[in-house]
């Protein structure tokens, strides 16, 4: 989609791998990754894309002025229904930037914006729309969409195996020799990572729809 003979721009936030943005045709796009590892085998895989390791709310805090569309996927691990429900989990307070990152975007944002999450422990704040496994908080309506996935294959992306399943299914060609810092290891960069389908089809709900505010 182009605006006024030029490209859309796009803020590709907690951008990790990039799932989201591996079927994304003519628009520019300035990814923000926290994690430096990451960062660069991102830029790896979109090397026309701006990328830059920096805090997301803080980027989108100073920039947000200068993009059409925001995506927005925050981490989701203290928000999970399954830390709840699994008795090895360490209890975490819920990181609430999730919402606050909403709030900004429906007051001062006047281009279109998804923020996405898992399906949480407790009843969300703001009420989502729900695609497939995720939530989503749009100014704009997401079509229905199911995408299949072989059966177990997150759970069993902590082996090698099940690592290389769940890059295929996501189509990104992922070097296992290559390791990832910090908190954002190898399976849990893949496991973060949205189908590429899905970040096509919110793309391209955005572009066909007009604003709209969800409560």
């Amino acid at each position: 989609m182009r605006i006024l003979n030029r490209l859309m721009r796009i803020l590709n936030l907690y951008a990790g791998l990039g799932g989201n943005r591996k079927l994304w045709k003519n628009v520019a796009v300035t990814a923000i990754e926290k994690n430096a590892d990451v960062a660069a085998l991102y830029k790896k895989y979109y090397p026309s894309d701006i990328v830059i390791v920096s805090d997301a709310l803080e980027y989108l805090e100073t920039n947000y002025r200068e993009f059409d569309f925001v995506w927005s996927s925050p981490p989701c691990q203290t928000h999970s229904f399954m830390r709840r429900h699994n008795p090895a989990a360490i209890p975490k307070i819920p990181d609430l930037s999730l919402y606050s990152q909403i709030f900004f975007l429906q007051s001062y944002f006047n281009g279109k914006y998804a923020v996405e999450n898992v399906r949480p422990y407790y009843q969300p704040l703001l009420n989502p729309q729900i695609i497939d496994r995720h939530l989503f908080w749009a100014n704009f309506i997401i079509h229905p969409l199911r995408i299949k996935k072989p059966a177990n294959i997150v759970e069993d992306s902590t082996s090698i195996e099940g690592r290389e399943l769940l890059a295929a299914w996501l189509g990104i060609d992922y070097d296992f020799s290559v390791s990832v810092s910090g908190n954002g290891h190898v399976e849990q960069a893949l496991k973060n990572c949205i189908h590429p389908l899905l970040g096509d089809h919110v793309l391209k709900c955005a572009q066909a729809s007009q604003p709209v505010l969800f409560e």
